[in-house]
């Protein structure tokens, strides 16, 4: 068929046209339909959002000397889809870093974008490494500004600072309970690099800058802590207990001045230390509290009218047989009055106070003096100790119970339960934090003291004269080093 040139230059343009068409309609379809996932593609590839993060907070003692706080460092980082010598890459970075080259080969052997080459890297020691690969024109290696925590204390107070891991976050201590007031908020920025990998900086996206955290100041002064260390080291030498705990407490605050236990570990050291080191038996270890525990008795029977300090007792010269079973007394004494009770430590006059008041009121005392249930003190892995109702009670359990038989309590517990005694009847929390402020000195938190009960303050004041007449009538002696009491009973009971 035969077409005239009119037909042939309506058929030509009628191709144009449809070619035009169709490339137009894949314009659209690229850049309208197709827009967004082609955009995401092209930014996976230039375009990534760098972290910017924020510099944990320090951790200060009383008199603001520093507890744990942060050194700058790098971790080196590695893109493999950006490599352009491997070779010589893996050769230059495995010497400069002490690393196996067949290690790190094996790192880089694959197509990821992110490969941690090496954390905690001194910055001096960074920047090294960077000139040497710039010079050589080695692609592929990148640095970030990290910290790495620092506790230029060692192993004192290292059950109550903590530790943190290696994203910065919180694992035991102050360092884990503090963590939402420490960690602060990281920022980050969107960032695009060119094809040997530098950021070009005029096309550089969003950025939100970090939040540091916060300071946590504690109740502890590091000058009592350090007589106490030397005091339990002491103990620890002479005695050889498997365990031991000492807790300095200021009684009218709650607040905690010394915490230190044995065994202990050097938290710049913590990937050596075992299980057994790690644990704060402070808060998390049960114990019997023995004559301790007569404290109890005594302020029950006082607070509710039942005895007189000046009352005496018959502690039956010793032997008293009571719900089929025999109690005991270390010596063997007639009559004695409350406060010559406490000063002796007469098991059956305990019993005998106990009884004053009855099991129901006995067990509310117990409880009013905070066992049985945490202190709530800023440290994790508290445990509330054991205390049975009176319906879980056998027949002697009235008479046991006194000379501290049957429960079990925390250390801490057992020292906030003396510290009331020593407040005039108000049984205070314990705490360690006692403000949180920014690095500028901004206070955002300030942490005061809380009153959990109350005895009546005559009674008590009684009550505790007659517990301070037993530290002069020789039943204690003083440290002569730190002025601390050891009691003697409780001392016998660690040397077991």
């Amino acid at each position: 068929m035969n077409l005239n040139s009119p037909s042939r230059c309506a058929l030509v343009c009628a191709a144009f046209i449809g070619l035009f068409s169709v490339f137009s309609f894949r314009l659209i379809y690229l850049q309208a339909i197709k827009h967004d996932e082609y955009a995401g593609l092209a930014a996976e590839k230039h375009v990534y959002k760098q972290i910017i993060h924020a510099e944990r907070g320090m951790i200060l003692d009383t008199n603001n000397e520093v507890l744990a706080h942060n050194v700058p460092v790098e971790t080196v980082v590695a893109d493999a889809t950006r490599i352009n010598n491997w070779q010589a890459t893996v050769d230059l970075v495995s010497k400069e870093l002490d690393i196996p080259s067949e290690q790190l080969a094996e790192k880089l052997s694959s197509d990821r974008r992110y490969i941690v080459v090496k954390r905690e890297v001194p910055a001096a020691r960074a920047n090294a490494l960077c000139e040497k690969l710039r010079a050589a024109n080695l692609r592929g290696i990148y640095f970030e500004h990290d910290a790495t925590r620092l506790y230029p204390n060692g192993s004192m107070l290292c059950h109550v600072i903590g530790f943190t891991d290696f994203d910065h976050h919180g694992i035991q201590g102050v360092e884990a309970s503090m963590e939402e007031y420490l960690h602060g908020q990281d920022g980050y920025r969107f960032i695009e690099h060119n094809r040997a990998g530098q950021e070009i900086v005029p096309y550089r996206g969003q950025e939100r800058a970090p939040r540091d955290g916060y300071q946590v100041h504690l109740t502890v002064d590091l000058g009592l802590q350090s007589i106490v260390e030397d005091e339990i080291d002491a103990a620890v030498k002479e005695y050889s207990p498997q365990k031991a705990t000492i807790i300095l407490m200021r009684p009218q605050t709650g607040e905690i001045l010394a915490m230190a236990n044995r065994p202990d570990f050097d938290l710049n050291l913590r990937s050596d230390a075992k299980p057994e080191q790690m644990k704060n038996r402070a808060i998390i270890d049960m114990m019997e509290p023995g004559s301790t525990f007569k404290i109890v008795a005594a302020a029950a029977a006082l607070n509710e009218r039942k005895v007189r300090p000046q009352s005496e007792l018959f502690c039956e010269n010793g032997l008293w047989n009571f719900g089929g079973a025999p109690l005991h007394d270390h010596r063997a004494f007639s009559y004695l009055s409350v406060r010559d009770i406490l000063i002796k430590s007469s098991n059956i006059g305990a019993a005998k106070l106990a009884l004053s008041v009855g099991e129901e009121k006995f067990y509310e005392y117990i409880r009013r003096f905070g066992f049985g249930e945490r202190t709530g003190i800023e440290l994790p892995g508290e445990i509330n100790g054991l205390i049975r109702p009176p319906q879980s009670w056998s027949k002697i359990s009235i008479t046991r119970i006194p000379m501290g038989h049957e429960v079990g309590v925390t250390l801490l517990q057992m020292t906030a339960a003396m510290a009331t005694i020593a407040n005039d009847g108000k049984l205070i929390m314990p705490r360690v934090v006692k403000s949180i402020t920014t690095s500028d000195g901004k206070v955002i938190s300030l942490l005061s003291p809380g009153v959990s009960g109350h005895f009546s303050r005559n009674r008590q004041r009684n009550r505790g004269r007659a517990a301070r007449r037993g530290e002069r009538s020789g039943d204690c002696r003083r440290g002569s080093s730190a002025r601390l009491y050891h009691c003697r009973k409780n001392r016998n009971r660690a040397e077991s």
